[in-house]
């Protein structure tokens, strides 16, 4: 029965990134700068997303940001991408969402992106998470045993020290970032394609 009711209902799969999903993006940074942080993501007068947690306790007015995933250094990779995710110390928000990516709605193995349980066969090490003193020696060690050539990719305010002041780039070398508390799906694929190397509309 349900193999009849999955072919009434159709392909339910994300169109992003061939088509723009701006429904699947949530509010994410303020159109107006707020006057004041408790979380000090205000420098100088103006916003740091990498740092705001949207938790809107600025009374700012919330709107889209267009540029989530800022990449410094592309891999030459255009086909397959294999990605290592390792939790640094997360409230498990961004766990979640990274988790959706391999549902049948997001299904990132149509892009030729996928996850390894190891970090010895990835070419992108995504972390998410506040390192923690436990977890500083793992992040070490799972850049350490990455072949190359290899990218870091961190997604979310706590990985680059929104919350509790550590930042992963403290430790281990980083090549891009994700903002967002936590990073839509869409954002993270976005970050993981500009990671590959690979443009979007």
């Amino acid at each position: 029965m349900w193999i009849i009711r999955g072919l009434k209902k159709g392909v339910i799969t994300s169109r992003y990134p061939e088509k723009s999903s701006e429904e699947e993006l949530p509010p994410m940074v303020p159109l107006s700068t707020p006057g004041e942080c408790p979380f000090g993501a205000l420098r100088d007068g103006r916003l740091d997303g990498s740092r705001c947690l949207y938790c809107r306790l600025c009374d700012a007015e919330f709107g889209r940001k267009e540029e989530m995933a800022l990449i410094e250094r592309p891999l030459p990779f255009r086909k397959s991408l294999h990605v290592f995710f390792l939790d640094a110390g997360t409230c498990h928000a961004c766990n979640r969402e990274v988790a959706q990516l391999q549902s049948p709605y997001y299904d990132i193995h149509r892009l030729g992106i996928f996850f390894t349980p190891t970090p010895k066969h990835a070419d992108v090490l995504l972390v998410a998470g506040c390192p923690t003193d436990e977890m500083i020696p793992v992040l070490k060690e799972a850049y350490e045993v990455m072949p190359e050539p290899k990218r870091v990719l961190v997604m979310g305010s706590c990985a680059q020290g929104g919350l509790c002041g550590r930042r992963v780039e403290n430790f281990i070398p980083v090549d891009g970032r994700i903002n967002g508390c936590p990073p839509a799906p869409v954002n993270i694929i976005e970050g993981l394609l500009k990671t590959a190397g690979r443009d979007i509309q």
